[in-house]
Order: C-alpha cells, then structure tokens, then sequence
C-alpha cells in the first residue's frame, strides 16, 4: 500500500498564505520553490508548502531573500540540516537584532525630536496670540485717546 503526501495547487498555498500566485511564482524564479510540472499546472509538496511558510516568516524577520536561500541551501546539503546552517540562522538574527535596536534607538530620538518642535512652535503660537492681543488692546486704547 502507498501513502501519497498530499499536494497542493498554486491556489491553494495562495489562499493559505494570504498571498498572490504571482508572489509564488516570483519566489519559484528565484529559485527558491521547486513545484513539479505537469504540462502547465504547477503541483507543490509538503516541503514546498514549508519553505514557502519560511520565506514569509523571514520577510517579517527583515530577511532578504538572498539570505533565505542561503539558509535553503545549507538545509539542502544534508538531509537534517547543518550546524553550519543553524550558525548562519543565529548570525542572520543577531544582525536583524542589531539594526531592529538601532532602529528603536532612532525612532526615540526622532519622537524626542517632534516632541521638542511640537513644544517650540506651541510656545511661539502662544507668544504670538498674546503679542496680536497686547497690538489690539494698544490700537484700542490710541483710538479712545483720541
């Protein structure tokens, strides 16, 4: 008896991924999917669904993908994986860390920043109010001296 893993059509990983065949089909010319072919239908595996589900997960990671296929290939050199591939992962995430603490850093500074014009151009509005107020009591106050 045979046990067929299930496949799946290029609508299918489309709708499970919230994503356009197009998106797909660009990640396939990359050259990271390996759907089979039959005549024009594309018929994608388990293991096509997974590394779909990882490339997407490394774009909300800031991966590029580039460095998702680098990873792919590491996995493909073994069939468990690699300590180098895992050595790899753990660079990747540190960089992506790095630039996320870095990004966090600028973004305080710059909330500093407009907190700062904020406060600046409240006082000046304020000043100015109280300047036009102090001109209008002054052209009232000339008006009823003469």
């Amino acid at each position: 008896m045979t046990i067929r893993k299930p496949t799946f059509s290029i609508s299918d990983l489309s709708a499970e991924f919230d994503i356009t065949t197009r998106s797909i089909r660009f990640y396939e010319d990359q050259g990271l999917l390996h759907p089979e072919r039959k005549g024009q239908t594309r018929i994608y595996h388990p293991q096509d669904r997974v590394r779909l589900k990882l490339i997407l997960r490394g774009k909300r990671l800031g991966f590029s993908l580039a460095e998702s296929r680098e990873l792919f290939d590491l996995w493909d050199e073994t069939p468990s994986g690699s300590e180098r591939q895992l050595v790899k992962m753990l660079e990747n995430l540190k960089s992506k860390k790095a630039q996320l603490e870095q990004q966090f850093e600028d973004l305080k500074m710059t909330q500093i920043e407009i907190e700062n014009a904020e406060q600046r151009c409240q006082s000046a509005l304020e000043e100015l109010k109280r300047s036009e107020l102090n001109n209008t009591k002054s052209n009232t106050t000339a008006l009823d001296a003469s």
